[in-house]
């Protein structure tokens, strides 16, 4: 046993820190999140040193050498270099390092901190805050808190409390009160809270929040969705975006009320969940903007087809901004291309979602720095590709869809993106899907490339339905010859360096986990009806006289017709294992 450990407990390590848990699991921890906290340390420290370096103080951070901006791009912007040495000369007096105290630094407020493990490496690898109080509404959570910030000898910085966030976060609004960065994680939807931390942040301060409601954001339950961030999921190839911009629309109508506006700084999609950084202000003139900033997305059932319909409109003549109501809608009754109806979702978010600056920042330090994170080197392939994205373009396509959509192969990559741009239009890759193609081509461009390339490619005309969207696109020539020739701008830097752009599998059942249980651990049940649901043909069965350890499914139904069998059918028709099958 280590040195300061209580009987029964364990010690879990990541980054800087060093967790103690009790025998029986009674609090809340997902080991794949590494990602997600090693990510918010490095926008943290980002913004504590832009914020601080207002301030007169400047961060240090262990193992970082000097500033050095990592560009994608093989060109170097000599005027860049010029303003990095001139701001570099006006270095401040007051210098803060990890761990210390620091009187004008950052007082953050993590909301549901579970364990505090988040708190604590804050507290351990972040410099320049002046406090970190780790809150949890779970008495035993708030008491392990506090074990873990005495063991990682970070008292005088990290305070535990046990409160509800939301009362926690009201009693905060005063503008002397108000938290400088706020990080919210919770198990499921941050719906709840998001009104109370809009107005606990300070002006200009950062919020954090987590969604791992997925399901309900990426569209298999829309009127969900819309009760709890006031906008429409569809289930489409971009949901993973729109899942997005459907929180920052959330976030920004809830700032609204009270006056204030969001700016978002970086917003990712990663497998089950979903991470947004913004920065909140005060303005009443700004708010007005917001109502152009959203904007409603109408999707065809039928090819995936889609376009934006602004909410607002926004005309700036000189000194003086005119704002009405927009006109619309983009799309007619029926699709253009197929003849198919539309889904209408949103409002959403429609303005960038990343501030590149920022970003580029962020990886400026994580690539200068890579021993400091554990993912460092997933940090540095995700935002390379955020630096690449279109950030003027909303959603995104898939080339599989399109290729799916009229039953042909599906073209390579790199060969589609080249068309795209041979055409004149602009065309990134997104993090948030390992084949999107975002692009400002309309629709009309996209199916003419496809139809070019159908015809090198044909599908069999004759088995396609007349109504079915394959038949009506492809009954329509191509208003322009397509050019497949891969060209060198085809192939972003992300790509060719061969960075690690999305998540590998780190482990078995390593989605999402169930919750922790006050009376200890996380039932095993669970993970013997995932293992025994999972891959049951896996070992492939030689001998039929094995198929009589599965039900018959026509036996459960009443009795067994298959073939007129009976009794000589090669499944099991055993009551109890039936019985079995329907309880699972």
């Amino acid at each position: 046993m280590e040195a300061g450990l209580l009987p029964g407990e364990t010690v879990v390590k990541e980054g800087k820190a060093a967790i103690c848990f009790p025998s029986a699991n009674e609090v809340f921890y997902n080991p794949v999140q590494e990602f997600n906290r090693d990510l918010t340390c490095a926008v943290i420290t980002e913004f504590a040193r832009d914020l601080l370096a207002q301030r007169g103080v400047k961060i240090v951070v262990p193992g970082e050498k000097e500033r050095v901006v990592v560009s994608l791009s093989d060109e170097t912007n000599e005027a860049d270099a010029q303003t990095e040495e001139k701001n570099g000369a006006e270095e401040p007096a007051v210098t803060a390092t990890v761990g210390e105290k620091c009187e004008n630094g950052l007082r953050v407020l993590e909301g549901l901190a579970a364990s505090g493990l988040r708190s604590v490496r804050f507290a351990l690898e972040v410099p320049g805050l002046q406090s970190v109080t780790a809150n949890d509404f779970s008495t035993k959570a708030a008491t392990l808190i506090a074990r873990n910030a005495q063991y990682n000898g970070v008292s005088h910085l990290l305070q535990a409390s046990c409160r509800d966030a939301s009362m926690l976060m009201y009693e905060m609004r005063g503008k002397k009160e108000r938290y400088d960065v706020i990080d919210l994680d919770p198990y499921g939807s941050p719906a709840s809270f998001l009104d109370a931390a809009v107005q606990a942040v300070s002006e200009g301060g950062l919020l954090c929040v987590t969604c791992t409601d997925m399901a309900v954001m990426a569209g298999n339950s829309g009127e969900t969705c819309y009760s709890k961030y006031g906008s429409v999921s569809i289930k489409s190839r971009y949901c993973h975006e729109m899942a997005l911009r459907i929180i920052l629309h959330s976030l920004d109508q809830r700032a609204g009320v009270y006056q204030r506006y969001i700016q978002p700084l970086l917003s990712v999609s990663v497998d089950f969940y979903i991470r947004v950084f913004v920065r909140v202000f005060t303005g009443q003139v700004k708010v007005k903007n917001s109502v152009s900033k959203q904007a409603l997305v109408y999707n065809c059932v039928g090819c995936g087809s889609f376009h934006l319909q602004r909410m607002g409109r926004r005309t700036i003549n000189g000194k003086h901004t005119k704002y009405s109501a927009a006109t619309g809608p983009p799309v007619g009754p029926e699709c253009e291309h197929c003849g198919q109806r539309h889904q209408l979702g949103g409002p959403m978010w429609a303005e960038p979602i990343h501030d590149l600056p920022f970003v580029q920042k962020v990886l400026s330090a994580v690539s200068g720095n890579p021993s400091r994170f554990g993912t460092s080197k997933r940090i540095e392939g995700m935002l390379s590709m955020v630096t690449e994205e279109l950030e003027d373009v909303p959603l995104y396509y898939t080339v599989d869809s399109l290729s799916s959509t009229i039953h042909c192969n599906t073209p390579p990559l790199l060969q589609f993106r080249s068309a795209l741009l041979h055409a004149g239009h602009r065309v990134s890759l997104s993090h948030a899907c390992k084949n999107a193609v975002k692009t400002d081509a309309p629709p009309a461009a996209l199916w003419d490339i496809m139809r070019c390339w159908e015809k090198a490619n044909p599908v069999k005309r004759e088995k396609l339905s007349e109504t079915s969207p394959a038949f009506k696109i492809l009954s329509t020539e191509p208003s322009l010859e397509a050019c497949f020739t891969v060209r060198e701008d085809a192939n972003p830097q992300s790509r060719k360096r061969h960075l690690t752009r999305f998540q590998e599998n780190p482990q078995a059942f390593w989605g999402p986990k169930a919750r922790a249980r006050s009376c200890g651990g996380i039932s095993s049940d669970l993970q013997d009806k995932r293992k025994k649901c999972q891959n049951k043909r896996k070992n492939q069965i030689t001998d039929s006289s094995q198929l009589k350890d599965f039900p018959c499914k026509k036996f459960r139904q009443g009795p067994c017709e298959l073939c007129n069998h009976g009794d000589k059918c090669c499944y099991s028709h055993d009551p109890e294992r039936t019985k079995e099958e329907k309880m699972e």
